[in-house]
């Protein structure tokens, strides 16, 4: 079994890999092949950025707001962290 991880390209790299899919009469394929990325990788960031161009589907997140979403949840689990110390130290904020 393999251990296939992905490998993380800029975003000026993803930038001009768009670009040049838009702009060029080869197949997606032949354009990933070219540049050394998996075509399904290429496709995921053609339509990210369709996305965040407002041409996206209803419910479909654009990058910033996939960042946003990242944040809160990442400032909610800490929040939760806080709160679990607080009760488990008996430094709840109830009134009693």
């Amino acid at each position: 079994m393999s251990n296939k991880q992905g490998k993380r390209y800029s975003e000026e790299f993803k930038r001009d890999a768009v670009a040049l899919a838009r702009s060029s009469s080869k197949a997606v394929t032949e354009v990933a092949r070219d540049l050394g990325v998996s075509p399904e990788g290429l496709r995921s960031w053609v339509k990210q950025d369709k996305i965040d161009r407002g041409e996206g589907g209803p419910g479909e997140l654009t990058s910033a707001e996939h960042e946003e979403l990242r944040r809160l949840r990442r400032q909610n689990l800490e929040q939760q962290k806080t709160i679990e110390v607080l009760n488990s130290t008996g430094q709840s904020n109830s009134a009693g």
